[in-house]
């Protein structure tokens, strides 16, 4: 049984509803940060955060594998029940001089969200595409500019925003002298660039580059 400060922990944690997104990748299998970032389409940076919270928590474990791509997966299953105080029943039928008319303002507001999914849905299609085309690019060009798969991860995570050095640790799962050596490099050749304790692409390169 959970102690009461701690239930109020793990119910502040289930609170997020992309941490929930998250518990629930992690029910099917163990994934690393990249993998969590582009099923659930959250940044590397939110990702990070939410599994640092929920492995301080030990709501969540890590290891890595050949590679030393850090993996998280679940270290305990939660249940919640909740249960409702008894009150007055709540009516199951509306009172007819409503119900027609909220039923024809549910209908129409129905119609209008699937056609909004349905455009939006058109269009993530149309990104996914492009996405992969672009990694397609990104894996060519990489064999020629990057020393090896480390740091095409790097360039990735970095393609979706800003991270610090310590972010990029958790990421790849290696120390900060690996990472910052790598960084180093990558800013020599032009691809990445420092603002303060933060990492980005370089501007000018991606245009030059598309």
């Amino acid at each position: 049984m959970f102690e009461s400060t701690e239930t109020s922990r793990i119910l502040d944690i289930l609170g997020n509803r992309n941490r929930r997104r998250i518990l629930d990748l992690l029910r099917q299998k163990p994934c690393f940060v990249t993998e969590i970032s582009d099923r659930l389409m959250i940044s590397p940076k939110a990702v990070i955060e939410h599994l640092q919270l929920m492995e301080q928590e030990r709501i969540l474990s890590s290891f890595h594998d050949d590679r030393r791509r850090k993996y998280y997966c679940l270290t305990r299953e939660i249940r919640i029940d909740v249960h409702l105080s008894n009150g007055d029943p709540v009516p199951l039928i509306q009172p007819a001089e409503n119900l027609e008319g909220k039923y024809l303002v549910s209908l129409y507001t129905l119609a209008r969200m699937i056609r909004a999914r349905d455009r939006l849905a058109a269009e993530l299609e149309t990104i996914e595409r492009e996405i992969d085309v672009k990694m397609n690019d990104i894996v060519r060009y990489s064999r020629n500019l990057l020393a090896d798969e480390v740091e095409m991860d790097l360039v990735l995570a970095l393609a979706h925003c800003t991270l610090t050095l310590r972010d990029l640790e958790e990421y790849t799962g290696l120390e900060a002298g690996p990472v910052e050596r790598m960084l180093k490099d990558l800013i020599v050749k032009g691809i990445v660039e420092q603002n303060g304790n933060e990492y980005m692409l370089r501007g000018p390169y991606v245009k030059q580059s598309l």
